[in-house]
């Protein structure tokens, strides 16, 4: 499996945002910037990130909380603490890791339309409000909460921004943890956007898919066609 490393890059504001990078090891397809769940940059995105490496893409995944000086939340960890972490998550700082992000698939040679963006449970969410604010080639979420209400109170809730998406958009939402009617709210606002979109519910799955396998495995094939599709 294709192995991932860790660079660090300077922001403006003084901080150092830390990318996790898997690299393929043939021609590069395009690039994709990974954005984590809500434990961060765990084992399992670098897994996700090297899998998608050893298909052609060019993986970054921006650790969204390098502000406070964290990677990941190991399993025992407890779950106030990463709730908390979450909160701290705002729409500037997240554009602003995913710029970084896109300008270092840039300076590799990879071409906008050619970039696109993954994100898992709160990645989800983060994803779709990149999708919704800058023009790149195509967008996934997997999972994500703060549909109808705020994942945090600088967050705005999704449906109020998924009509304004401007690239296309794919959501696949296991319905675990989710209010009943929201994946339906939401393929009802992102059916009025401009570009192309497509939401899947998976009914009784949870929001990680770890607890079905079938699921999951259908989920990831959708989410490759979805860049195949898109990013040529």
């Amino acid at each position: 499996m294709t192995q991932t490393r860790t660079e660090t890059l300077a922001l403006t504001d003084g901080n150092q945002l830390r990318l996790t990078v898997a690299e393929p090891d043939g021609v590069v397809r395009g690039g994709l910037v990974v954005l984590h769940e809500a434990r961060g940059v765990t084992a399992r995105v670098r897994r996700l990130s090297s899998a998608l490496a050893a298909e052609g893409w060019l993986t970054v995944a921006p650790h969204l909380y390098h502000r406070d000086g964290t990677d990941e939340f190991p399993d025992h960890h407890p779950e106030q603490h990463v709730h908390a972490q979450v909160q701290r998550l705002s729409g500037e700082s997240i554009l602003t890791d995913t710029d970084t992000s896109f300008v270092w698939l840039s300076d590799q040679g990879v071409a906008a339309d050619r970039q696109g963006v993954i994100g898992f449970d709160i990645g989800g969410t983060a994803a779709l409000v990149v999708a919704a604010s800058r023009t790149i080639g195509a967008a996934v979420s997997i999972g994500g909460r703060g549909i109808l209400d705020p994942l945090t109170e600088t967050l705005p809730p999704l449906v109020e921004i998924a009509g304004e998406l401007a690239c296309p958009w794919l959501g696949l939402y296991g319905d675990g943890e989710l209010e009943p009617g929201e994946v339906a709210k939401l393929r009802e606002v992102t059916d009025t956007a401009p570009v192309a979109t497509d939401v899947v519910r998976y009914p009784g799955v949870g929001h990680r898919f770890d607890r079905d396998p079938d699921a999951a495995a259908e989920a990831w094939q959708r989410a490759r066609n979805w860049f195949d599709l898109h990013l040529r």
